[in-house]
């Protein structure tokens, strides 16, 4: 006698198509019998993803927004119904708004890279109940929609594989309690929606081949069509509204890469004022230690500031690199409302309100502003009466003037502060060059602080110069505090940053040269009129970068900061090449690559060697104005 099999019985499932190919997407679908489309709805969310920052970030694109729960077990049946009916659910542990969960003694920690950024992520470890591992009790009930967990992807295929539902607990990426969800909903592309439609319908074979086995076949057929799966909505158009997205301007050619440092984008863009709106909402994923969704924003602000047209619906958005349908829809809740609701809810909340006040005093990161606020600390008054002996001098100078540290600087003035450091520099060795980088290479009206760097042609002069140059400005009372100066470049003899292998850690930031980070303030004024020097304190930048790779530190320091991030990509990617501001070095042997020398010997000057630098990556030359990436 034959038994038949039965069908798993799995909860309902939500299966994210991040990174999953989309010829394999219906495959996918179609072999999970409890599949919905409505997220609110699963008990369980599949995902091709492998971190927990990751997992957080897919939910919010989504509008769901969370607050961390700690893998502690949750006893039910795998049915999704309590065992026993007359045993009450273990109490929950309480949640954390403001900071993830510490991992358990246990856990394991992976390291999630993009280009040569490095991000520790924690993944629980096995969770028991009473001794024992509980497999899916860990799964939440279906009538507990107010809890939400996401799973590896790989969960699913052993599932198949072994023909039974198998512990969530190696595969649980991130477990959390709805908080609230955004009411506006994300405005899908029409064509999507008819694509996957068009799906649906398709007769899917259950024999169909692919990598995955499975005890079953039957249910695969039915389970497009099953009760509880809800099927995506067709988002309604209108004939005028299609005949506009039929009329959009064409991409320019230069939009279809993804790389920021292979296209223009200039120092005002036509959408300037939705792109301003984002760059808020990238604040607050700063201040939440949101590394993947900072990037992610950067990508999408990046693309949208080297669009030359005024965007004038979201279909247009969606076009873009790095620009989902999540972007689009907050581009429709700014055009409806002239701002956004997490922008504008965030300046209400008191919390947040002075998370950013403590992340812009210089030498305070957000993990720091974070500890701050968990000492009771809400104002600067707070720091200074119950904390001044912690700080450290950064912060100390930092707090102390902060209201002048966050004035702009006009453009007049970022010169008359670089033309006396150059002159002091050759007052110390004369033939010193020099460029003023930053967002005042780049444009800026105003800047927030002043960058430029020095080189000379004879390597000699530039060794150990910052702090030549720091004691001048000293000595003439230019410069009031001195936060930081590095002389690393010169300890390993001017030479660029060694290459450690694939498998190194990333180092955090993207300089290794010397230089000088300093307070600033004009002593010059008028003593009749006042007793005080009333002229403002001003951060100031000097890097010092030896000839040979000032192309180099130029491009390095001159920004913006996705372009940067962009060029590393870039060159990891095509040229197996690894760049920083104190040169390039070949990721095969580590050996240096020099960019800006011919057959002449070094360039000219500090801008010719830029230019070859560009020319040698096989990168159209872009002028600082057109690397505006915010």
């Amino acid at each position: 006698m034959t038994l038949a099999t039965m069908p798993l019985e799995f909860p309902t499932i939500y299966l994210l198509p991040t990174h999953i190919e989309a010829e394999k997407l219906p495959d996918l679908e179609s072999k999970i019998p409890t599949l919905t489309y409505d997220i609110n709805e699963a008990s369980i969310i599949l995902g091709k993803i492998s971190n927990r920052e990751r997992a957080k970030f897919e939910l919010r694109r989504r509008n769901i927004l969370t607050e961390d729960v700690e893998l502690a077990p949750i006893p039910l049946s795998r049915s999704g119904i309590y065992a026993d009916d007359s045993s009450p659910p273990s109490k929950r542990r309480k949640l954390s708004r403001s900071t993830s969960p510490r991992s358990p003694r246990g856990a394991r920690s992976t390291s999630v890279t993009d280009g040569d950024e490095s991000i520790e992520v924690s993944v629980g470890s096995h969770d028991l109940v009473d001794g024992q591992d509980h497999g899916l009790s860990q799964v939440a009930e279906d009538g507990d929609k107010s809890t939400i967990q996401v799973v590896k992807l790989a969960w699913l295929v052993d599932c198949l594989a072994q023909g039974s539902i198998l512990p969530i607990d190696n595969y649980l990426l991130y477990r959390g309690r709805k908080t609230q969800q955004v009411v506006s909903k994300q405005p899908l592309n029409p064509d999507d929606i008819l694509h996957r439609a068009r799906q649906e319908g398709e007769n899917i074979k259950p024999g169909s081949t692919g990598s995955f086995s499975h005890a079953y076949t039957s249910s695969s057929q039915h389970s497009r069509t099953s009760s509880h799966v809800k099927r995506p909505t067709l988002v309604q158009e209108s004939t005028s509204e299609h005949e506009r997205r039929l009329q959009m301007s064409p991409i320019p050619d230069y939009l279809h890469t993804n790389y920021s440092c292979e296209r223009p984008t200039p120092v005002n863009p036509p959408n300037d004022p939705f792109i301003m709106e984002l760059k808020k909402v990238r604040t607050l994923r700063i201040l939440e230690g949101d590394e993947v969704g900072v990037r992610a924003y950067s990508t999408a602000i990046a693309a949208l500031a080297a669009y030359p047209y005024l965007i004038s619906q979201p279909a247009e958005v969606v076009r873009l690199p790095g620009c989902n349908e999540k972007i689009a829809a907050l581009y429709r809740q700014w055009e409806a409302n002239g701002f956004l609701e997490e922008v504008d809810n965030a300046k209400r909340d008191p919390k947040l309100s002075a998370l950013q006040l403590f992340y812009n005093i210089w030498g305070v990161a957000a993990t720091t502003a974070k500890e701050f606020y968990k000492k009771g600390w809400r104002d600067l008054d707070d720091i200074v009466e119950y904390g001044w002996d912690d700080l450290s001098r950064v912060q100390q100078i930092g707090v102390k003037y902060y209201d002048e540290l966050q004035e702009k600087i006009p453009r007049r003035e970022v010169e008359e502060i670089a033309n006396v450091i150059l002159a002091h520099a050759n007052k110390v060795r004369a033939g010193f060059q020099m460029v003023i980088v930053g967002g005042y290479r780049r444009g800026k009206s105003e800047s927030g602080d002043v960058d430029v760097i020095l080189s000379h042609p004879d390597p000699t002069a530039t060794s150990s110069f910052v702090t030549d140059i720091v004691n001048s400005l000293e000595k003439d009372k230019y410069i009031t505090h001195t936060l930081i100066i590095s002389t690393k470049n010169s300890e390993r003899g001017q030479t660029p940053v060694s290459w450690k292998g694939q498998n190194s850690k990333a180092s955090a930031g993207f300089d290794t040269l010397d230089k000088a980070l300093v307070v600033w303030q004009d002593p010059r004024w008028d003593k009749a009129a006042s007793s005080k020097n009333p002229n403002p304190h001003r951060r100031v930048d000097i890097i010092i970068s030896p000839w040979k790779t000032a192309g180099c530190a130029t491009v390095g320091w001159t920004g913006g900061t996705t372009f940067e991030r962009d060029l590393r990509r870039y060159c990891k990617k095509w040229k197996q090449l690894k760049f920083d501001s104190s040169g390039v070095r070949d990721r095969v042997n580590g050996d240096w690559v020099d960019l800006e020398s011919d057959t002449q010997g070094p360039a000219p000057d500090m801008l010719t060697a830029e230019k070859r630098v560009f020319e040698r990556l096989g990168l159209e030359w872009r002028p600082p104005e057109e690397r505006c990436t915010g």
